[in-house]
């Protein structure tokens, strides 16, 4: 589970179908600073952990740079009384790579989704008759999914545009028909405002897209009792109580789904006092699953947080494959925990885009089953 502790939210703002609502730091981190590192158009070639790459398109990378003695640090090229220096990239790239002793460069849900895809990645480890030897030899490669950038999401360059920041915002939780699009949290107020215009760059799912263009952002009046006011000091207490009526209803309703989604996680990259890590949702049905990436210290404080909202049928494919991984890839199990019938399971796995891990004349028979039905 993430933990927000450390950050206060603030009033949301709104445009349209967009809903942001500003998360501020009391005390900023200090010896952690963040900034981004923009690159051309041009794909570039990706290298996973297991020796494989994909070619993506990176819009922008963050590099973290961090200071091992508790003293402030700077974000990079920001530091005074030091020439500045050109940081080479290579074409072949990393999740996280170090550029230098104690800077970081990495992908921003790069390194989240790559834990999506890599889901279950082998395959059946036991060939049951119902495989194909593509999945068996192959296991989900290739894997695919959609993404739609910032700039295609409607409204959202206006309104981020047009935000305006709150004293010691160290982050931002974004919504869109008032469905949770993303959270984005930064260590230091200046690193938020230079990281800023980057969601404009990042991805987004399907969702997203779709509620941009049908959904407005609903309305939350604020109510003062006027019976309560008869003096500016009695105005300004209500209009405190209002925004913490908001911060609560914001905290424990809108953004529970993202609180609550992450449930498992795994640790990729020391930098001094802080971990690296990147989370996985249950894949529960009906309810919100979160992709996410966070820097935390040495006491779970969050640093740094970039989340991604799934689709339905983005869940639906990550909750089949956990549950046939649970059950050894064995349809007949995995449909009896399921509470369905094989031929059932076999139309599931189709529908949700698996259908070329099936042998053609297995599948065959699942959809002449299913006709009968």
């Amino acid at each position: 589970m993430i933990d927000f502790a450390g950050l206060e939210t603030r009033p949301a703002q709104t445009w349209g179908a967009v809903r942001l609502v500003p998360l501020v730091r009391p005390e900023p981190i200090r010896d952690l600073r963040l900034h981004a590192k923009i690159y051309g158009d041009e794909p570039s070639l990706v290298d996973l952990p297991d020796k494989t790459s994909y070619i993506s398109y990176i819009p922008h990378a963050f590099v973290a740079s961090w200071t091992t003695d508790g003293t402030p640090a700077a974000a990079y090229g920001t530091q005074l009384g030091q020439p500045l220096r050109h940081i080479g990239i290579r074409v072949r790239r990393r999740m996280a790579r170090r550029v230098d002793r104690n800077r970081l460069r990495f992908l921003p849900l790069h390194l989240a989704m790559e834990g999506y895809l890599a889901l279950h990645f082998g395959g059946p480890e036991i060939a049951w008759e119902e495989w194909t030897h593509q999945a068996v030899n192959h296991g989900l490669s290739p894997r695919i999914e959609d993404a739609y950038t910032g700039a295609q999401v409607r409204g959202l360059d206006d309104a981020l545009r047009v935000f305006e920041f709150h004293p010691g915002q160290c982050g931002l939780m974004l919504y869109v028909g008032d469905t949770l699009a993303s959270a984005f949290v930064v260590p230091h107020p200046e690193d938020y405002l230079a990281l800023h215009p980057t969601l404009i760059r990042d991805m987004y799912g399907e969702l997203i897209y779709e509620y941009a263009m049908f959904y407005p952002a609903r309305d939350f009046r604020a109510v003062i009792d006027e019976t309560t006011v008869s003096s500016l000091a009695d105005l300004r207490g209500q209009a405190v109580l209002r925004e913490q009526e908001w911060a609560e209803f914001h905290d424990s309703v809108m953004a529970a789904g993202v609180l609550e989604s992450a449930t498992r996680e795994q640790a990729v990259h020391r930098i001094g006092r802080y971990t690296l890590r990147r989370f996985l949702p249950s894949f529960e049905r009906h309810r919100e699953n979160h992709l996410s990436e966070a820097i935390t210290d040495e006491d779970g404080r969050l640093a740094y947080l970039k989340t991604f909202r799934l689709s339905e049928s983005q869940s639906r494919r990550g909750y089949l494959l956990d549950r046939l991984a649970k059950h050894d890839w064995h349809l007949a199990q995995t449909a009896e925990a399921l509470g369905t019938d094989v031929a059932d399971l076999g139309l599931r796995l189709e529908r949700a885009g698996f259908g070329h891990l099936l042998r053609k004349d297995i599948l065959d028979a699942y959809r002449k089953a299913g006709r009968h039905l």
